[in-house]
């Protein structure tokens, strides 16, 4: 008669050691190797993130990142999106200065082969469930970006609007913003 191994939880403590050399992602304890990156992806990234920090920081809204940092929502899921927005109301979530320690405003994943599926899925349900107010998914290849918002005291991530090349996006968190997506996917 076989026995079954147990199958093992990480924590974020285990998550930390981790090399730092290599890119992780822990989800509901597993710990999963986030591949770098394609060139397509960091000119989406660097491009959007680009127009999203200036707006932020000419505003003082609060503070922005670039992937690679942290976001501890749950000792058992801490994610690495591609970009982030922290309100200066919720600047408590930084006092640690290591890392995020929960929800940011806004989530920003840019979609790739090897973490489509887990960004439009599992950690959409994920930023739902610990209470980003926005999560745009931005698909290089269609060249869209698809905003999902909370709306009043709704607790799950609705999909408001899909914008194409061609079109300015606007975000209902972001009062103000606009961002010609021809200059985000041009080649």
């Amino acid at each position: 008669m076989g026995t079954t191994q147990p199958i093992a939880n990480f924590t974020y403590e285990d998550y930390r050691t981790t090399p730092a050399d290599e890119r992780y992602e822990l989800l509901d304890g597993d710990l999963i190797m986030v591949p770098a990156p394609n060139l397509t992806h960091q000119k989406v990234q660097s491009r959007l993130g680009r127009r999203l920090a200036q707006f932020i920081e000419e505003r003082a809204l609060g503070e922005f990142f670039f992937a690679p940092c942290d976001v501890v929502l749950a000792d058992t899921d801490v994610v690495q999106p591609d970009l982030l927005f922290v309100s200066r109301d919720r600047e408590h979530l930084l006092s640690g200065g290591d890392n995020v320690r929960g929800a940011p405003d806004l989530v920003v994943e840019i979609l790739s082969p090897a973490t489509a599926e887990r960004d439009r899925g599992y950690k959409r349900s994920l930023y739902e469930r610990h209470g980003v107010a926005e999560y745009w998914l931005v698909d290089p290849a269609k060249e869209t970006v698809s905003i999902h918002c909370r709306r009043g005291r709704a607790l799950t991530l609705t999909l408001t609007h899909t914008f194409g090349r061609g079109e300015t996006l606007h975000s209902p968190l972001l009062a103000g913003l606009k961002v010609d997506l021809d200059d985000v996917f041009s080649s």
